[in-house]
């Protein structure tokens, strides 16, 4: 599906509070987090309908996780700086891999925007029998 870049705009910059990434990125990487967003919720939620909120709220959440300095974290850096400006640290054990499992970095927020459209009640806890 193609999703408009204006109307990701707009709705990111009134729904969603941690914008700058999203406002940051150019036409290209808006285009690549709309896709990767709306395949990964189509696919991981086939038999819904998915409204364009969702992708948005999805896309702008990916917009924020590969900034600049998440994604180093995300690759395995533990600390960088410039000399006398500028350090950072990043806790252990928080690496992943850049696609390690999309679905695991879908937003509530999404799933809540896919519940209502269909109906239904979509929650990333799991529930399950635990056998002692």
């Amino acid at each position: 599906m193609n999703y408009v870049i204006p109307d990701a705009d707009a709705y990111i910059n009134a729904n969603c509070i941690d914008i700058e990434d999203w406002t940051a990125s150019d036409t290209a990487k808006k285009t690549r987090m709309l896709n990767v967003a709306g395949s990964t919720l189509t696919r991981a939620y086939s038999k819904y309908t998915i409204p364009n909120a969702a992708v948005y709220e999805f896309a702008n959440v990916l917009a924020i996780m590969y900034n600049d300095m998440l994604r180093m974290q995300q690759q395995g850096v533990s600390t960088f700086g410039l000399t006398g400006v500028f350090n950072v640290n990043f806790k252990d054990g928080t690496t992943s891999m850049p696609y390690d499992d999309m679905r695991k970095k879908i937003p509530q927020v999404a799933l809540d925007l896919i519940g209502e459209e269909n109906g239904v009640r979509l929650s990333k806890q799991r529930f399950g029998r635990l056998i002692v």
